[in-house]
């Protein structure tokens, strides 16, 4: 919760990139499959249509993420000093998916590691990508947000199918002078408070692949989705009004709210707690629903490239997800 003003330098966002998959699954797909409806579903969640990735892994989404982000900015790979992928489906527990995204991009003079804080996981890993650019030893950080949702789904399950998508989004972090732009302030927490609400218990430690695990269901996601949306309102709200009360920003100082596409009633709820009207929020939940840690820099990708976002805008990041994991971060936008 420390301050970054105090630093010599500050990380400021430099690239930006992103990958959706092809394959569109609308809302009347699931009427097909599953007891719901169009009507139904936006309703509760403003959810239209969701990408799938039918051939493919998490690191093919964050590598064509990446490629994205280096052929728009013109970065040589082998510059690359750290990869940060934040995911709850890597391809494997290990090697990591920032090994496979480094090796397929050629990023052969970095290093890096996956983060696991579920929906919160950009934010997490943005924050831990600003402090080794904060620390001096390192020039260019990429934080990734990817998840392939569709491979932990159970598409019988009409609660849960119906939520997600599979994407990635990628940003390039570098330090700057200026301390007028970059990464200010961020509120990050976690609590295990909502371990029973919101988990897929196979297939780690706990329980082991099994043919009982997979008998049980245990390798898709549970979701006890009345319990997490009233956390989900509360956290969400409160840290990005804690946030802008923090670094004494009032509604009509923030440009932009780029919240997790999770449900837009949550959205909703959370611009609402802070002061600020619905054109002041990034929203593409009903292109793409739930992309889990993809969801924040998809939205940033997508408005900065229309040309909504622009430097010198004060922006609220904020998230919440399964642990409980929740958070916002205060940046102001540096690119042109």
């Amino acid at each position: 919760m420390q301050k970054n003003n105090e630093n010599t330098v500050n990380a400021t966002i430099t690239g930006v990139g992103m990958y959706v998959p092809e394959k569109v699954l609308d809302n009347k797909y699931f009427e097909k499959i599953v007891d719901t409806n169009d009507e139904w579903i936006m309703a509760r969640t403003g959810i239209k249509e969701r990408r799938i990735l039918e051939n493919g892994a998490t690191s093919d989404l964050a590598t064509g993420a990446l490629k994205d982000l280096l052929e728009s900015t013109k970065t040589n790979p082998e510059d690359i000093d750290l990869i940060i992928v934040s995911t709850v489906t890597p391809d494997m527990f290990f090697p990591s998916t920032a090994a496979l995204v480094a090796s397929n991009v050629g990023a052969t003079n970095a290093w890096g590691f996956d983060l696991s804080a579920a929906c919160s996981g950009f934010l997490f890993g943005l924050q831990t990508g600003a402090s080794f650019i904060e620390s001096g030893r390192y020039k260019k950080v990429i934080v990734i947000g990817a998840d392939k949702m569709s491979s932990i789904v159970d598409y019988t399950d009409r609660n849960t199918c119906i939520l997600f998508g599979d994407a990635g989004a990628a940003v390039l972090l570098e330090s700057t002078d200026d301390k007028n732009i970059g990464i200010k302030d961020s509120i990050l927490h976690i609590d295990g408070i909502g371990k029973d609400y919101l988990n897929m218990k196979g297939g780690g430690s706990l329980n082991p692949t099994t043919h009982q695990t997979i008998d049980d269901n245990l390798h898709i996601i549970y979701q006890d989705g009345k319990a997490v949306f009233k956390y989900a309102v509360k956290g969400m709200a409160d840290v990005s009004v804690e946030i802008m009360e923090k670094n004494d920003l009032k509604s009509e100082d923030v440009s932009w709210l780029v919240p997790h596409q999770a449900n837009l009633r949550i959205i909703d709820a959370t611009a609402e707690r802070m002061g600020i009207n619905k054109s002041q929020v990034t929203i593409n939940i009903d292109k793409y629903g739930n992309t889990t840690a993809a969801t924040i820099p998809l939205c940033l990708v997508e408005y900065y490239r229309d040309g909504k976002i622009k430097k010198g805008d004060n922006i609220i990041l904020s998230a919440f997800g399964a642990g409980f994991t929740w958070g916002s971060i205060f940046l102001t936008w540096g690119m042109d």
